[in-house]
């Protein structure tokens, strides 16, 4: 098997399979990010080599394999047929799997449109990971995503209604003190019209080499502390009225949150309601990521 470049998978794919069909990201833009910033520049790997790879894998780890996740950072952005062709391939080199997932940010899933989707569907492509980052189109602009919110929730309707799992990521924090309000409202507004079936919560952390970081450090992007973002946070869970597993289950996040809704949002904002009484002296320190 060979890898390009920074390979990243959700803390979900930990135990999932990694055969690269894709390399850096084809938008790399984003002023938060910096995973691809020094490249690779993207493309896409040859349909011959990333089946290669795979049958390299079932050598290796048997036809045992049940979950198989496709790196980089942008694999959506694969033409429609050949990421087809390779889920086909994947299912027949391994019998068992259980789930193939690939990144997808939602301008390339917009894209693809409804029919693309469907074919994926057909093909066995399980979930797809997207960064919704914020449902807020002055946030989105500000960060330089490359969509608005409105196509963001068309896309994740229609990864939703082509029967494919949808994990949406949301940045606490990316407003800063100005859009605090308005990125919870809105970015609960869109998960609701979406309903995806996982919505993971992340803090937003400044990474080295970013735009993003040069604002702050010249005071034109002000960030929230701890109870800013627990109060942005109780702000996005109380509107939310989804079928959705809310997780906030990564290392940048003040508090670990689980739980299905609306079963549980009762019990999770009784957590966050705690948590906000706490000093902020209890949580992490304020770091700077570098990756």
């Amino acid at each position: 098997m060979r890898y390009e470049g920074p390979i990243y998978r959700p803390p979900s794919e930990a135990d999932s399979l990694l055969i690269q069909a894709t390399v850096g990201c084809p938008h790399n833009k984003c002023t938060f990010c910096m995973i691809y910033k020094n490249g690779p520049r993207f493309r896409i790997r040859p349909v011959s080599d990333i089946m290669e790879d795979m049958d390299s894998a079932s050598k290796s780890y048997g036809s045992n394999v049940k979950t198989l996740f496709f790196p980089a950072g942008n694999t959506i952005a694969m033409k429609t047929d050949d990421l087809a062709a390779i889920c086909i391939y994947a299912r027949k080199v391994f019998p068992h799997l259980e789930r193939i997932t690939v990144y997808g940010s939602s301008q390339y899933i917009h894209k693809k449109g409804r029919d693309g989707l469907n074919q994926l569907a057909e093909a066995g492509l399980n979930r797809i990971h997207v960064g919704l980052e914020s449902g807020n189109d002055d946030v989105l602009r500000h960060v330089k995503k490359g969509v608005d919110a409105k196509r963001q929730i068309e896309a994740g309707q229609w990864v939703v209604a082509a029967g494919i799992e949808l994990s949406l990521y949301v940045v606490l924090g990316l407003g800063g003190q100005l859009l605090t309000d308005s990125h919870a409202d809105s970015t609960a507004n869109a998960l609701n019209q979406i309903n995806p079936d996982f919505i993971r919560l992340r803090t937003f952390v400044p990474k080295t080499n970013t735009p993003i970081l040069d604002e702050i450090e010249s005071g034109k992007f002000k960030m929230l502390g701890p109870h800013g973002i627990i109060k942005e946070t109780q702000r996005l869970v109380r509107q939310l009225k989804v079928t959705s597993y809310l997780a906030s289950d990564h290392y940048t996040n003040y508090i670990d949150l689980h739980g299905r809704l609306p079963e549980s949002q009762s019990k999770i904002l009784e957590q966050i309601k705690a948590a906000a009484q706490l000093p902020e002296s209890q949580f992490r320190p304020f770091f700077i990521g570098d990756q």
